[in-house]
């Protein structure tokens, strides 16, 4: 009788508790994905296959051609594809459904993703100043640009996330998305001019090939300046060749000297390739002479 009557104290308490558990996921609200999570989940998925796929081709192209500049873009290309599955894998977090633990379900994780993005924002910040700090070069201004773009992403993420949170306006997400794009998309074709200019060897834009030529028209010593050439040797180093008509040639090192000095001190041209000529060049030649100049535009010799 005993065992019978503990028997069914056990079993009353056991369907006690599938009865509260039972009312407990009765009362939960469970909330059906909507058309713009799931459209933007295929989105993900779509995008994270595509970058994926191209990632591990231009990893095979780069080993098989022993390219270093395929394999480093295919390992940038990889981290987009691990930050594509790491939004991927939030957004399922966030789809799942409340429980006892997590009575309103796991999108109010977005408060820690919140805090991370803050984090991001400051590793960004700080990416930044040290890229700013690099140098004038491409490279390094291509990185910085990359950052800022990052940057403003984040940015922008953080103030469209606050504006629908605490006034339910979601229009500010591709208004402020469109104004970023637009943004960047003016830097980038700046950074392109100015990496064309490089590539085709053409004169460097902070410098004059004209101011250039009656400068070096002007050293002592010279008649004339033609063949003359300028031209990036990378972004923020130029070259520069001529033909200098001298006259005399007893004094040409004394002459060559003041042109190296001249061009390092006045155009920041340390890369100089000068050919003496004793004889005045043939027809058709552009020739630059001599033109008068105050003093204080004469280089001096020591």
């Amino acid at each position: 009788m005993v065992a019978q009557h503990r028997h069914s104290r056990a079993g009353a308490a056991s369907e006690a508790r599938r009865e509260r558990e039972v009312d407990v996921v009765a009362h939960t609200h469970s909330h059906s994905p909507s058309g713009s999570d799931a459209s933007a989940r295929q989105a993900l998925t779509r995008a994270l296959i595509l970058t994926g796929t191209f990632a591990l081709v231009e990893a095979a192209g780069g080993w098989l051609a022993g390219s270093l500049a395929l394999l480093s873009d295919a390992g940038h290309m990889f981290t987009d594809t691990a930050a594509l599955g790491l939004a991927l894998f939030a957004q399922w977090i966030a789809r799942r459904p409340p429980s006892r633990r997590a009575s309103y379900g796991y999108a109010v994780a977005g408060g820690a993703v919140l805090a991370i993005a803050f984090v991001g924002l400051v590793v960004n910040l700080t990416s930044a100043w040290m890229l700013a700090r690099a140098g004038a070069s491409l490279n390094a201004r291509s990185a910085l640009l990359h950052v800022l773009s990052d940057l403003l992403g984040s940015v922008a993420a953080i103030i469209a996330g606050a504006v629908i949170v605490f006034t339910g306006w979601t229009p500010i997400d591709p208004i402020l998305s469109l104004a970023v794009s637009l943004l960047i998309l003016r830097t980038t074709w700046r950074l392109l001019a100015q990496s064309a200019g490089v590539l085709m060897e053409g004169v460097p834009a902070h410098l004059s090939y004209e101011e250039i030529g009656r400068a070096l028209a002007r050293v002592p010593g010279i008649a004339a300046i033609h063949d003359l050439h300028v031209w990036h040797m990378t972004s923020d180093r130029a070259a520069l060749s001529a033909h200098v008509l001298i006259r005399e040639p007893s004094e040409w090192p004394q002459t060559l000297a003041a042109a190296q000095r001249l061009l390092a001190e006045r155009f920041g041209i340390d890369h100089v390739t000068l050919q003496p000529d004793w004889h005045t060049p043939a027809p058709g030649k552009r020739v630059i002479p001599v033109t008068p100049v105050s003093t204080e535009d004469k280089p001096h010799l020591h």
